[in-house]
């Protein structure tokens, strides 16, 4: 296997094009952009920079009247160095298929640089390494960006197995990072924990919004079901944050809703014939849970061919991604999942003059593909610069730990406001987390795309929009 650590090379444009062209990797460059690709056992590891700035003094002007006028551009320090780390290959591929395209965007948007607090000019450089979907990957290639790289700070997203060992070495690195696209409770909460968190910060969902959006899409359908809930996971951190005690059980439980949760399964997970015979022995008309893409498709699969037929059906991860989704039986029509992104929501982008249906208008454009929630994974890129704007010492770490505790804003997976109090029922549970917005979408036949999300619930989106209301599943 090559070095993962390897020295970054520093390339021409035109050298750094041909690389591109053979590896096949897609990059956005602006003018002077700077980049590497290196891979290791299929992973890739690139860097993107935005153009390289340059501090100028307008020239001296004489006119007849012997006026003479100088100015200056801001004093130019060290670039920001952002280091990501991304599953962008491997089981939660998903999640990081709109990485490229974010990573184009924004260095385009950053092309000429940011200044902070203190009035100085930056540029802001990206490095991506891939976690491979692998957790202990991931814990590596954070140590290694931080380590080796010296950036300023991680950003992770996708489920657990990114986020939580990102933020482990990011608290015993001591880096700053940003979360999100994962459950918070996953990562804050639990056994072996810190009872406090310097380092870590996220705009992560709660399992809690998840629920309060389900049960309202099923309830707002009027179509009557027995309130019993068939609830599926696979063995790993997912499941712990799901059925918290603060999460799942407390709000299905104040609406009335019974749970039947078998034992967890492990991965790979072949067979559910044991989860599928408890649903249907006891009278299940509504799945839930969270689940990786492949082992639901095994259970989907199996349960029409076992004869379960619940009235709904639905799951967070692996119902997000359009990629996902159509791999499924019969495509995935009338499954609910949770509206983590979606462009009616139009939330303007902090960075360009697009909002959230441009952003996808201009993803659906630029790769060819559908559009996808994973696009609002670029909020975290928004709110690193957002900090790093306000930062009165943007190169002192600590400083930027303060700034982050300042944060108040809308992003694109909704507002953020650090400087609201803590309230375990509010979008500010703890001190380091503030969630984002969660809606329920259920997967419709579409008009431009063979399958498309339909917005059927906004009970922790407020001020989004609801499309129609969730439908019963069909067989």
């Amino acid at each position: 296997m090559a070095d993962q650590n390897q020295e970054s090379k520093q390339y021409s444009r035109r050298d750094f094009l041909k690389v591109a062209g053979i590896a096949g990797a897609s990059v956005g460059l602006a003018g002077g952009l700077g980049g590497v690709l290196s891979a290791c056992g299929g992973g890739e590891e690139t860097t993107t920079s935005a153009s390289e700035a340059t501090t100028t003094t307008a020239g001296v002007t004489t006119t007849a009247g012997a006026t003479t006028t100088v100015s200056s551009a801001p004093e130019q320090a060290r670039a920001i160095k952002l280091g990501l780390v991304s599953p962008k290959t491997g089981n939660f591929s998903v999640f990081a298929i709109s990485d490229d395209w974010y990573v184009a965007h924004a260095t385009e948007a950053l092309k000429d640089g940011i200044v902070g607090a203190d009035g100085k000019l930056r540029m802001i450089e990206i490095v991506v390494r891939d976690t491979q979907s692998d957790s202990n990957r991931a814990a590596q290639v954070a140590a290694d960006l931080v380590q080796l790289d010296n950036v300023d700070m991680l950003l992770a997203s996708g489920t657990p197995d990114t986020c939580n060992p990102v933020s482990d070495q990011a608290e015993a690195l001591g880096c700053p990072v940003l979360n999100s696209f994962s459950p918070w409770q996953a990562l804050f909460l639990g056994a072996g924990k810190p009872a406090e968190w310097k380092w870590v910060y996220g705009n992560m969902l709660g399992s809690e919004e998840t629920i309060a959006s389900f049960t309202d899409a099923f309830e707002t359908s009027g179509v009557q079901t027995n309130k019993k809930v068939g609830m599926l996971f696979q063995n790993d951190a997912d499941a712990q944050g799901w059925m918290d005690p603060s999460a799942a059980p407390k709000v299905f439980a104040e609406k009335g809703y019974t749970l039947v949760v078998p034992e967890y399964y492990s991965v790979p997970a072949e067979d559910f014939t044991k989860q599928i015979s408890q649903f249907k022995s006891e009278g299940c008309e509504i799945v839930c849970g969270t689940n990786d893409p492949p082992w639901f498709s095994n259970f989907l699969t199996q349960s029409l061919q076992q004869g379960f037929h619940p009235k709904f059906i639905s799951s967070g991860k692996a119902l997000i991604f359009p990629q996902a989704v159509l791999s499924y039986p019969n495509k995935g029509l009338g499954l609910i999942g949770e509206a983590a992104w979606h462009p009616s929501w139009k939330i303007k982008d902090t960075l360009s003059d697009l909002d959230s249906e441009g952003l996808a208008a201009d993803y659906e454009a630029k790769t060819g593909q559908q559009w996808t929630a994973a696009i609002g994974t670029y909020g975290k890129v928004e709110w690193a610069i957002d900090v790093y704007k306000r930062a009165t010492n943007p190169e002192d770490k600590e400083t930027v730990v303060e700034a982050i505790k300042t944060t108040k804003g809308d992003f694109q997976q909704g507002h953020i406001d650090f400087t609201e109090p803590v309230d375990p029922n509010s979008f500010h549970p703890i001190p380091n987390n503030y969630k984002p917005y969660i809606g329920a979408q259920q997967w419709r036949k579409g008009t431009k795309y063979d399958i498309e999300p339909v917005v059927v619930s906004n009970a922790a989106a407020p001020g989004t929009t609801v499309q129609d209301k969730a439908q019963p599943m069909t067989y």
